[in-house]
């Protein structure tokens, strides 16, 4: 049972990473990390063509090596965050319009404080 449930976490992060690459706010190598995650825990062989990718397995190393992302990955995340916080200053009512610039500087300061690759 829980390796189903690790195998079908996998897959739906991998599918949201998928579509991240079409979605610029959504990001994509977060979710092949999480996807990396699930699969060594339910189908290494998924594990093993993840980390092999060219494309994702640098990404995946670092992470589990040091928890380090790349500078691009922390430009790419603080312009999100960034777009996010001025979409809830113009949709939101106050203080809510507030709330996603908080989110944005809590976890834009844990994204910088991360080792780069």
């Amino acid at each position: 049972m829980k390796r189903q449930l690790y195998l079908t976490g996998g897959i739906a992060s991998v599918t949201l990473g998928i579509v991240g690459i079409f979605l610029p706010l959504l990001p994509t190598v977060p979710f092949m990390i999480l996807a990396a995650f699930c699969f060594a825990r339910s189908n290494p062989e998924f594990e093993r063509r993840l980390t092999e990718d060219p494309r994702f397995g640098p990404h995946i190393a670092a992470w589990r090596r040091n928890g380090a992302i790349s500078r691009k990955g922390k430009i790419a995340a603080t312009i999100g965050f960034g777009f996010s916080s001025v979409i809830g200053l113009i949709a939101l009512d106050m203080p809510w319009a507030l709330l996603p610039a908080l989110v944005a500087v809590t976890c834009g300061t844990w994204v910088w404080r991360r080792p780069d690759i």
